[in-house]
């Protein structure tokens, strides 16, 4: 698998590549193990692609906007992965993984990989396995690693602290005047697009200039190194598009373009880079340790005693977790 992924044909490659990501996806033991080990040695190829983030609210036209810039980047010789990342359901936990349906031109380009994956109940709009999949898209030579997120609101901003640059979506006319200063997402926000502006020109004019003036807002009152006379640091845009009609997809790509070129020459993205490394690694110890916990011993005999104590309001559910959590380290 490790050799078809680097250097196998297309299809022999994007069948590696498919394997090896299932494989991550896995909960067995003995696959996590297998996946460890083949991370380990993919990891001295990956790290040269430019991962770029995708968020925004369902029917902001996410799909429409990747698949009209991986056609415009292809198009420029790059190699363009794109891991889409469909909601769980909470009754049945199924995904439809239909982002290739939505996608039928770029997924059937041999220069292309679309990769879906259920959210799996995790927070932020992505995958839990997104970081790996990512790697493994780098390492057989996709040059653009895009994510696309869940619609997920606001307080989702997980993909922010695993790729490059994040870029949120907005549509022209929400009906929400005070979404520009909603802090969650857009004090995070690398550029805001606000897509489907062919459709309503006033609106999305009107949107650009509310935002526009947040964002300034937001820069000026938070970190002082976004002063705006400073033009070696990045000032969030915000940038009008039609991803339906192709208008503006260009343009978008020379900001991230300039955007990029300012990281790469202040450290930034190597600093970047290595912050997201360690939160993972924190991410996984915290994932880890619940799992432990859930399957101790001493753990699982308490539980169901304490969960219907609590549930019968006889014991306070904090008083339950301190005793499991003491029973755990006896």
């Amino acid at each position: 698998m490790f050799e078809a992924i680097l250097h196998g044909s297309a299809p022999v490659q994007r069948r590696a590549m498919a394997k090896a990501i299932t494989l991550l996806e896995s909960t067995r033991a003995d696959h996590r193990q297998q996946a460890d080990e083949l991370l380990t040695a993919l990891l001295p190829h990956t790290g040269r692609a430019f991962r770029l983030g995708i968020s925004g609210v369902p029917g902001v036209g996410k799909s429409t906007f990747i698949e009209a810039l991986g056609l415009h980047l292809i198009g420029q010789g790059h190699r363009v992965a794109v891991l889409a990342v469909d909601p769980s359901s909470s009754v049945s936990g199924g995904s439809i993984l239909g982002d290739k349906t939505r996608m039928e031109h770029l997924s059937v380009h041999e220069r292309a990989y679309i990769r879906p994956s259920p959210s799996s109940g995790t927070l932020g709009g992505v995958a839990e396995k997104t970081r790996e999949a990512m790697l493994v898209c780098e390492a057989a030579g996709y040059d653009v690693v895009i994510v696309e997120t869940v619609g997920v609101g606001q307080s989702e901003t997980t993909v922010a602290n695993m790729t490059d640059m994040f870029v949120l979506m907005q549509l022209p006319n929400a009906g929400d005047d005070l979404q520009a200063i909603k802090k969650g997402v857009m004090e995070i926000a690398d550029l805001v697009v606000i897509n489907k502006a062919d459709l309503d020109a006033i609106a999305a004019t009107r949107a650009q200039a509310q935002i526009t003036s947040s964002l300034r807002l937001l820069g000026l009152h938070g970190n002082p190194d976004n002063a705006h006379h400073n033009e070696l640091v990045w000032h969030p845009q915000v940038i009008q598009l039609s991803a339906l009609q192709g208008l503006g997809v260009d343009a978008f790509w020379a900001k991230v373009l300039e955007f990029k070129k300012l990281q790469v020459s202040s450290g930034k993205q190597v600093t970047r880079r290595q912050n997201q490394a360690l939160a993972w690694m924190w991410e996984r110890i915290d994932a880890g340790l619940k799992q432990a916990f859930r399957q101790h011993p001493d753990v699982q005999t308490l539980l169901p005693k304490l969960t219907h104590e609590v549930l019968e309001g006889r014991m306070a559910a904090s008083t339950a977790a301190r005793n499991m959590l003491a029973a755990q380290t006896k």
